[in-house]
């Protein structure tokens, strides 16, 4: 092509293959000669769909996205963490293994997010190509990836595709799932648990030596690794070792959540919802806990997140005592607390407050005295601990939770 065509922004052939052709493969081939470049088309597991690449194009990191049919943990990690994609917008990204930037455009079509569009700039004219030209080519790939997802008759191409069917609720009976499951591993496949990694903060420590996702297979065998709405998404079974994930996320800057445990693979939905939401609470920037936990050490957190905004709940006694403790960093709210699920034991709140016996006799006599909450009263006592609950995790986050607790049986 003597003259790109993006020069005159004249799509219209591109339009017109996209009527006559109904083929993803060859549209992406035309965009790439229209815009004079190598790319690849995405699908939302970051798995290679399409791709273009020119005569005498040589990059390591791409031939290495075409020949595995999907990109690195690495490059997948830049997309969770940009900004701008997150936003649903395209963003020039420099990986670390490439000489070449890169523009990275969400493919969305009907409010979906259906994979992405990966540009290599390989002479720096992406600069010269305008604006609209990108939106109507982001709009027509789009258009196309959707029409090929959402074809009704397209056979699930890999044990993968199940999964993530199964994740996303595509199966409307168990009897269902297992038929699509016949003649793959998952028909006698009983793992113990999954693991969630969050890629965010995900670096490498040999770039272009080790990826992530070969350590993965080398630490946890038959695990079977894939990515899911930007996570890793893995399956491990009894016998396997927490220490492993404790040195994995340090090694390469993860956050790890462990599911409960997996009874019915068709069960996956569920425990990913909340695996995704500890996952989401661990990753937050108030979080200050390990960087490795599970759904069962963060049950009583993620139940407390969900009230977190019920303020209309806790009694006016209870927001005076949480106001006072802000103003005078004295512990009542924590007190009462634990005074509460050790059953009033005195023995037990002294325990886990590392506190003199006196100081807490005379806190949880203010408690009911000055601050008018009805210790005596058992009715109230699963309000009240509802309560305190929630204003704890509002002020001292998830981590207050996980704190270990003395267990005795003696009394004072």
């Amino acid at each position: 092509m003597s003259q790109p065509q993006w020069r005159s922004g004249d799509i219209t052939a591109l339009i017109t293959e996209f009527f006559e052709q109904d083929d993803l493969h060859q549209l992406a081939l035309d965009v790439g000669i229209f815009l004079d470049c190598p790319l690849l088309v995405l699908d939302d597991a970051y798995r290679v769909v399409a791709h273009f690449c020119p005569a005498g194009f040589s990059d390591p990191l791409f031939r290495c996205a075409v020949s595995q049919g999907a990109i690195t943990y690495e490059s997948s990690a830049v997309i969770s963490k940009s900004p701008a994609l997150s936003k649903g917008c395209a963003d020039m990204i420099k990986l670390g293994e490439s000489p070449f930037r890169r523009r990275f455009a969400p493919l969305i079509c009907t409010g979906v997010l259906l994979g992405y569009l990966v540009c290599v700039d390989t002479d720096g004219h992406f600069q010269k190509i305008q604006e609209a030209v990108w939106q109507q080519i982001d709009m027509i790939l789009a258009k196309q990836l959707f029409i090929e997802t959402s074809r009704q008759d397209k056979p699930f191409e890999t044990t993968e595709d199940i999964l993530m069917h199964l994740l996303n609720g595509g199966f409307p009976s168990a009897s269902y799932f297992r038929l699509r499951a016949v003649g793959t591993f998952l028909a006698d496949f009983h793992p113990s648990a999954f693991a969630l990694m969050d890629l965010t903060a995900y670096h490498s420590r040999y770039p272009g030596v080790h990826h992530l996702k070969e350590e993965i297979g080398e630490r946890f065998p038959d695990s079977h690794p894939f990515l899911y709405k930007g996570d890793v998404f893995l399956f491990l079974h009894r016998g396997s070792d927490v220490d492993i994930f404790t040195e994995l996320a340090k090694e390469f800057d993860l956050k790890v959540i462990v599911s409960e445990a997996i009874r019915d693979l068709y069960d996956l939905p569920s425990l990913y919802r909340a695996a995704h939401d500890a996952l989401d609470m661990i990753v937050g920037s108030n979080y200050h806990g390990e960087n490795v936990s599970s759904v069962a050490q963060l049950r009583t957190p993620l139940l407390l997140k969900n009230l977190e905004s019920r303020d209309d709940l806790i009694s006016p006694e209870l927001r005076a005592l949480a106001e006072h403790d802000r103003k005078k960093g004295t512990q009542y709210c924590e007190t009462l607390y634990f005074y509460l699920i050790y059953s009033r034991s005195l023995k037990k709140t002294c325990d886990a407050l590392f506190t003199h016996r006196n100081t807490v006799l005379y806190r949880i006599e203010r408690i009911r005295d000055d601050f008018l909450i009805p210790l005596d009263d058992p009715e109230r006592h699963v309000e009240l601990l509802f309560g305190v609950a929630i204003l704890l995790f509002q002020n001292k986050g998830a981590e207050f939770f996980l704190r270990t607790m003395p267990q005795t049986d003696d009394e004072y």
